[in-house]
């Protein structure tokens, strides 16, 4: 679903009007950033852990209904189905993935009879590789065009959201373990806490899609990313038994105003010069990128609180104690780090053609 959001939008609006509509479509994703947790925390609170599943019936309705009513009919292409494609990249993203997610679980040994976490991930990447091959030689249409990498900045963009939804997944764990377990927070005040970041970046979503219109992307994306950087990075100093709840809310607020400079500006740049009839298959290779990034942000946040919790005296059993606190802390240091990277991808962006003058680089 998600992918045929960003298809339709590159499918209605022109290349110059597309950055607000990109800019409203991140904004709304971090107003669910917002209602999800709180929304889940008044759940747990209030009810039944259970219900986290259940209250998505209704909403899924709603959502059914909505779409039918407002979505446009638009024209669509003949297209062949790659199914050797579909089933290699398949087997390699669910091999990598379930070996990245599940490897703590099973400390990095074996699963099941002869399969290994290790042996899993290294059939993953090569499966990968395998489908890479394929979709430069089949005689038919690829899944996935391997020629939509020649456009710069969709690679560009593609490397700079992996790193994102990495550093923002990556940072979410220690952080809502820090104010329940330390501060001794319930789950609905921990959500509250990153509210600023939300509501920030609903706010300045205008603002960002007028701009990401009409200035280089390099500007806004590299400001957004130094943002997130320093935002994580404060994180990991500040979570301490004894900071005060507005040390920590002002710091939301900062990784607010760097997330409104990032989704929405990557998004609008990784499909502005694609043609339409592509606009789906860049859509779906450009989320398939940002949830592999969640996925190995997740498993390796995990890796690396154990590893902080571990050498840090005092630190086990958790609790309100500033070794442990410190230890969390310590954890922010690799989704910092991983931004890093992104913002460093960023400064390879190339002017846009919209932006060209007379049509020339």
């Amino acid at each position: 679903m998600t992918p045929q959001t960003m298809a339709v939008i590159t499918r209605i609006f022109p290349a110059t009007r597309r950055g607000g509509a990109m800019a409203l479509w991140g904004a709304t994703a971090g107003i669910a950033t917002l209602v999800g947790p709180i929304l889940g925390g008044i759940l747990i609170d209030t009810l039944d852990w259970r219900w986290i599943f259940s209250v998505n019936v209704p909403v899924g309705l709603v959502a059914f209904l909505l779409c039918r009513r407002f979505v446009p009919k638009l024209d669509i292409h003949s297209h062949s189905f790659d199914i050797p494609g579909v089933i290699l990249s398949a087997v390699g993203l669910f091999s990598a993935v379930f070996a990245l997610q599940e490897a703590e679980t099973f400390n990095w040994g074996t699963i099941w009879a002869f399969i290994t976490v290790p042996g899993l991930l290294v059939l993953g990447v090569l499966v990968l590789i395998v489908f890479v091959w394929w979709q430069g030689r089949t005689p038919a249409e690829p899944l996935v065009p391997l020629g939509l990498f020649r456009d710069r900045n969709f690679s560009v963009a593609n490397i700079a959201i992996t790193t994102v939804s990495f550093a923002i997944t990556g940072m979410i764990y220690p952080f809502m373990l820090y104010a329940q377990v330390v501060l001794g927070l319930s789950p609905t005040q921990a959500a509250l806490i990153t509210a600023p970041q939300a509501i920030i970046g609903f706010l300045s979503a205008p603002l960002v899609g007028r701009l990401i219109d009409r200035v280089h992307p390099r500007s806004i994306t590299a400001f957004g990313l130094a943002g997130l950087v320093a935002s994580i990075t404060a994180y990991g100093f500040v979570m301490r038994p004894d900071t005060p709840l507005w040390v920590l809310l002002a710091v939301s607020t900062l990784l607010g105003i760097s997330s409104s400079c990032v989704w929405g500006p990557l998004s609008t740049t990784a499909n502005r010069d694609l043609d339409r009839t592509n606009a789906g298959a860049g859509a779906g290779v450009y989320n398939a990128t940002r949830q592999f990034g969640a996925v190995t942000g997740s498993a390796a946040i995990a890796a690396m609180m154990g590893w902080t919790v571990s050498v840090a005296p005092g630190a086990s059993p958790p609790g309100p104690t500033l070794d442990f606190s410190r230890a969390l802390g310590d954890a922010m240091s690799l989704p910092a780090a991983v931004a890093a990277l992104g913002l460093i991808a960023v400064l390879f962006f190339e002017r846009p053609r919209h932006l060209m003058p007379l049509g020339r680089p």
